[in-house]
């Protein structure tokens, strides 16, 4: 994370448009360790209702203008990734 204190903005707004896209937030934040390969400081899942649902709440533009304040405040990777029962 590049600005810790600006990040809590994000989060703030980040949440209600994702929200509306039928997101839940599984995991956001909280201890990890890497057993091998690397990985960030901070890891976020969220569930979404369809793999269609999560490409449009990446794609609001509501959220692209939220999603600038992450980019400037952390460095990111992003993954859409279609789950399987």
């Amino acid at each position: 994370m590049t600005d810790p204190e600006g990040y809590p903005e994000y989060v703030r707004r980040d949440t209600p448009i994702l929200e509306a896209h039928g997101a839940r937030f599984v995991i956001r934040g909280g201890r990890s360790v890497v057993k091998e390969g690397t990985a960030g400081d901070r890891h976020v899942v969220i569930e979404f209702p369809s793999y269609e649902a999560a490409l449009a709440a990446y794609d609001d533009p509501d959220y692209q203008e939220v999603a600038d304040i992450r980019r400037r405040c952390a460095e990111s990777t992003i993954i859409i990734v279609e789950g399987t029962e």
